[in-house]
């Protein structure tokens, strides 16, 4: 880490399982969705993220809609602080606790196409370890996004051993990769003064863009 790096306040977060839910509203024309997540809270217990029930969540919120984003599990490996970007509204699901964590602004389309640029206001800093495992999108500018989780909820059988030979079972747009390799040195990515760039693939894999 050099002298201009964000400090490090959590580590061992590789393989750490959380859930989201994205809850999608109106605001002034543009569709906005709130990021609640158990991240730091508890590891989303399959026998609590199973009785969820997207409809009556959005029911229960007055939101247009609402995604179940996950169970997921860390592919970074450390945190540092994070900058409040939304009063942090405690809520329970059916027994599961979240935090109210980032805002996405969606624009006009509502769409989960993969591959499609979102941006989330999220405040928070990323480390991935020097000597560990990266798995990226590469689009045809050249930019590179780094996979920060994946996702069990399109397939359950995805491990973190699996991301290796993920490629291959892409449908990847034209000009776009994938590639596994490992770091050479630590990369950090902070957004805590900027909003996040993110990704997703097919499997709901996220990405995202480092600054």
């Amino acid at each position: 880490m050099t002298s201009q790096s964000p400090p490090r306040l959590i580590s061992d977060m590789r393989g750490a399982r959380y859930g989201e839910i994205l809850a999608v509203f109106n605001s002034e024309g543009r569709l906005r969705a709130e990021v609640y997540g158990t991240q730091m809270l508890n590891d989303c217990p399959q026998e609590l993220w199973v009785t969820l029930d997207a409809a009556a969540i959005a029911e229960e919120m007055g939101a247009l809609l609402v995604k179940l984003n996950g169970p997921r599990y860390w592919t970074l490996d450390g945190l540092g602080q994070k900058v409040p970007v939304v009063d942090p509204v405690m809520r329970d699901f059916n027994g599961l606790t979240m935090r109210r964590l980032a805002t996405v602004d969606l624009g006009d389309n509502p769409s989960t196409q993969p591959y499609v640029d979102r941006y989330v206001n999220r405040g928070a800093v990323f480390f991935f370890n020097a000597g560990a495992p990266v798995y990226e999108l590469v689009n045809p500018d050249g930019l590179t996004y780094v996979m920060q989780a994946y996702c069990v909820g399109v397939d359950p059988t995805l491990t973190e051993e699996s991301l290796n030979s993920l490629g291959g079972r892409l449908d990847l747009p034209e000009s776009w990769t994938y590639r596994a390799r490992i770091l050479e040195e630590e990369l950090v990515v902070d957004t805590t003064a900027a909003v996040a760039t993110v990704v997703q693939d097919e499997f709901e894999n996220t990405y995202t863009l480092p600054r």
